[in-house]
């Protein structure tokens, strides 16, 4: 289904915290920052307007959703806020793994796609990153996240280097297992739109959530190599139920594989856009010549 006008606009403006962090961080944090602590505790419940004016217009508004997406964002901020007042040198408490819970099923379980017309529900998954980096960037100020989109040539060869040490174990396991299916067609002229779409939709939120947020709380506590391993057996989960209704371990196990090489790429030089790279390429091509 196409997008209305209306739509895109609307989808345009749930990606402008995410790029106002990962362009502008200091300076937007500073200007944030200015406001009293109540406002910039309540500030995320404006979050809530996407849904407000894609629903009004698709006449299926509901107050219930309205108070899930004001609610939930403006609760995030709490929690984080009292994450920050206990938990000074920021090595993850029980705030900070709330959250984490609560945005990670919420995404993975779908709870609150129902919520937006079908075509639309990727926009909720944008909506609750936009509410976490906006806890952990303002409310937290949670230390090397590494959510920087300007990105540089090293990214790219961090990220391309971290997709040629994959492939070659993803794929002769892939093909051994019956997960991957190997199609000889030439890439059609889409290919970079789809690469495009992949990062901004799949790649960047789930890089954010499980690198910059799960990799790093659990590195600060456990340390890299634990956190590198508990982080991609989580990633490896999340992916339990896709495209299938059952446990689809085989997915689980590649997944859990590629984490290792997400995380690798992330934690180079702590930057979410050198695992999106990585990611979003792997996504790509297995959607071209291997799904």
């Amino acid at each position: 289904m196409l997008w209305t006008p209306l739509e895109i606009a609307v989808a345009v403006a749930c990606f402008i915290p995410l790029l106002a962090f990962g362009l502008y961080e200091d300076r937007t944090a500073k200007l944030v920052r200015r406001a009293p602590l109540i406002v910039r505790l309540l500030l995320p419940a404006i979050l809530a307007i996407p849904y407000t004016i894609i629903t009004v217009s698709d006449e299926t508004f509901r107050w219930s959703w309205l108070a899930v997406y004001a609610c939930v964002p403006a609760g995030v901020s709490l929690l984080l806020w009292i994450a920050k007042r206990i938990d000074a040198d920021q090595r993850g408490i029980w705030p900070d793994y709330t959250v984490l819970l609560v945005l990670g099923l919420a995404v993975d379980l779908r709870w609150f796609e129902r919520a937006w017309p079908a075509h639309l529900s990727a926009l909720g998954k944008i909506v609750l990153l936009d509410a976490g980096i906006y806890g952990f960037v303002i409310i937290r100020n949670l230390t090397g996240c590494g959510i920087d989109f300007r990105v540089r040539a090293r990214d790219w060869r961090i990220g391309l280097r971290e997709l040629f040490l994959y492939a070659p174990i993803a794929i002769p396991l892939g093909l051994g297992l019956g997960f991957l299916h190997i199609h000889f067609v030439m890439p059609p002229w889409w290919t970079p739109l789809a690469w495009i779409y992949t990062a901004l939709f799949i790649a960047i939120p789930e890089e954010i959530f499980f690198r910059a947020w799960m990799q790093n709380l659990i590195e600060r506590r456990m340390g890299r190599l634990v956190a590198l391993i508990v982080t991609s057996i989580v990633f490896g989960l999340s992916h339990f139920n896709k495209h299938t209704v059952h446990f689809n371990w085989r997915y689980v196990l590649l997944a859990s594989i590629a984490g290792i090489f997400y995380g690798r790429a992330w934690r180079a030089d702590r930057q979410v856009a050198a695992s999106t790279i990585t990611h979003a390429s792997v996504d790509t091509l297995w959607g071209i010549w291997l799904r």
